[in-house]
């Protein structure tokens, strides 16, 4: 393969290229790799750039392409990862996030299974309300039978899932809701705590009303409806119902919160219906059928001495939000529906990765006033010019065809191309790629202990830090030997006050700072927020307990809570553990979910997080 004429190359890690030839690359019928990373990101940015067709000249094409590959071979910003693997090849199906309607009926169900088959061999990931489904033991008239619930059927796209290879290169991964008013939710909240490697293919979030927190707050019950009557059935005591989720939150890591009536506050599309599901890392609530593409901007290439480069950024931002506009026009949708909505609503999500590397590099602990000021101001920024520059594409190429639907003519918005502009998504391998921190997370550990696939494990000290401590004389063998313990520096008088500050990790991060970086871009965000609060193993349920409320008060639209080592053979620990037994789920360390051995690297299924051997 020889090096590509044009633009620069791509500057990768080792690491990078390991992920991008095992599972991004195009291989031929010997599967042998017949492609550069760099002929990989000009694939995508010449099929992304054939949508200036519709709208301009040849020579619009071929600028744009330019222009895309730069933004991506520089690592300022990249797709998701369906879009770097399908553009340009025989899939052509480019996004990431799907929601699918589940109604009360045999049809609508195995409608849905079928569907997210598709979506699952194209490379998406899927969401779902499970809360129309009457509940367990509810008479079934036309039958003269008995409801098995919703349960029971969420094992139905669960096998369904498992049987299915996401296009050859990501395993299927979904989202299951069930309204905190359904009959069966107690059952829901504790079936992954209670039976261990049930529902593997699924995270669960209990989708909570206003009602129901309000409730809790108050020490009063709730109603419990069925679905299917629409009649009442019963009450329960909401901090009962609330302790059991804790519990099980704090057992498992699942389910999750979904503040629902939160995220049809911000719906910008109330007219065509109400939103109840996302997609699997719940960053993207979406209508059913409804699609979305996704991309993030590396913050990390963006600083310009003690400061962003703010310039800079707002023009990768426009080229951006081109970029993730044009793949609405040029996707290959799996399904008819898909598409009408999505091409009707073009909602896309720019987000940032790279925001614990941007802090360190600005000497702003990621825990302090001037760091949450920054991460207000960059986001601030990233909305604001992101929907000027929707706004720029609407007066060439037109609104979204439901505009008129919208909220925006009530607010007097004329112009706007894009239903939705910007979400936070994890950014699990494309942040690996881009050799950056994962979405808007602080960092994992100073020193990683890595389990390959033969179990073997190493340690891998973070660069930056080892740089610093070697600038500064206080690098050592001891001190490299205690990360490998640790992982984290908080306790170690060896190391100055300022940067054991400065290189903080998830573990030394409290609740409730992780709470206000992420309430820092969820108020400046149209759609959601994929954080995780990282809790050390020893954790009480109690903080889990305080983490809900608190998420629910800063006006969050959801919460995830993983305590470390909660399940079972986390691929990436703090310092070294004993290697699991081989053949065990592990868990990802950036959303809890389930890593997999495939093709020779682990991958979670649920946020893309991957390590490679």
């Amino acid at each position: 393969m020889k090096a590509e004429p044009f633009g620069r190359n791509p500057r990768l890690t080792s690491h990078a290229r390991t992920i991008l030839d095992r599972r991004y690359l195009r291989r031929d019928a010997e599967n042998n790799v017949v492609e550069t990373p760099a002929q990989m990101f000009r694939r995508v940015a010449g099929v992304v750039a054939q949508a200036e067709a519709l709208y301009g000249s040849q020579s619009a094409v071929n600028k744009a392409a330019e222009a895309f590959y730069e933004i991506m071979a520089s690592l300022d910003f990249l797709p998701n990862s369906p879009t770097l693997m399908n553009a340009g090849r025989d899939l052509g199906q480019l996004s990431a996030c799907f929601v699918l309607p589940v109604e009360d009926s045999i049809e609508s169900i195995f409608n849905a299974v079928r569907d997210t088959a598709l979506i699952h061999k194209s490379g998406g990931g899927t969401g779902f309300s499970f809360s129309a489904i009457r509940p367990a033991r509810d008479m079934v008239k036309s039958t003269l039978g008995i409801s098995s619930g919703p349960l029971s059927f969420m094992n139905v796209f669960d096998v369904a899932t498992e049987t299915i290879k996401q296009g050859g290169t990501r395993r299927g991964a979904n989202m299951g809701l069930l309204s905190v008013h359904h009959p069966d939710i107690l059952e829901f909240i504790s079936v992954k705590a209670e039976q261990p490697g049930r529902f593997t293919n699924f995270n669960f979030s209990v989708s909570a009303t206003d009602r129901f927190m309000e409730a809790v707050e108050a020490g009063k019950s709730y109603e419990l409806v069925n679905p299917h009557t629409g009649l009442r059935q019963g009450r329960l005591q909401a901090r009962d119902v609330f302790e059991r989720l804790v519990q099980a939150a704090w057992t498992c890591g699942d389910p999750g919160l979904v503040f629902i009536d939160r995220i049809n506050g911000a719906n910008p599309l109330p007219k065509l219906g109400r939103i109840e599901a996302t997609n699997p890392c719940g960053e993207q609530p979406l209508l059913p059928y409804e699609s979305c593409n996704l991309g993030s901007l590396n913050l990390s290439r963006f600083v310009k001495g003690r400061d962003m480069d703010w310039s800079r950024l707002k023009t990768v931002i426009s080229l951006a939000v081109r970029f993730l506009d044009n793949v609405v026009d040029i996707n290959r949708y799996p399904l008819p529906q898909i598409r009408e909505m999505t091409q009707g609503n073009r909602k896309i999500g720019l987000g940032v990765m790279g925001l614990a590397d941007a802090l360190i590099r600005l000497g702003l602990p990621y825990d302090s006033e001037p760091g949450l000021n920054l991460c207000g101001r960059i986001m601030d920024f990233v909305q604001r010019q992101a929907r000027s520059a929707s706004a720029e594409l609407a007066r060439k190429r037109g609104n979204f065809p439901n505009f008129e639907a919208s909220i925006y003519p009530a607010q007097g918005r004329k112009h706007m191309r894009n239903a939705t502009t910007t979400t936070i998504a994890p950014t699990g391998t494309i942040s690996l790629i881009a050799n950056c921190s994962s979405g808007i997370e602080p960092l994992f550990a100073l020193a990683y202990s890595r389990r390959l696939l033969d179990n073997q494990e190493f340690i891998e000290v973070n660069t930056a830090f080892k740089r610093a401590a070697q600038a500064k004389g206080f690098w050592s063998a001891s001190l490299a030997e205690e990360l490998a313990r640790t992982g984290t520096i908080k306790e170690t008088a060896l190391v100055p006050e300022d940067l054991r500050r400065l290189f903080v990790t998830a573990h030394d991060v409290s609740p409730l700072w992780h709470l206000r970086v992420q309430a820092a871009f969820q108020g400046r965000t149209d759609n959601a927020v994929s954080k995780t609060v990282n809790l050390p193993h020893g954790s009480p349920p109690e903080t889990v307990r305080e983490i809900f409320l608190q998420a629910y008060r800063m006006k969050l639209k959801g919460v995830t809570v993983y305590r470390d080592r909660s399940r079972s053979g986390q691929v990436i620990s703090l310092g070294h553990t004993p290697a699991p037994a081989r053949g065990r789920a592990a868990a990802c360390p950036e959303c809890g979910g389930t890593m997999e051995d495939d093709n020779g690297c682990t991958f979670c299924r649920d946020c893309g997080f991957s390590h490679c051997s």
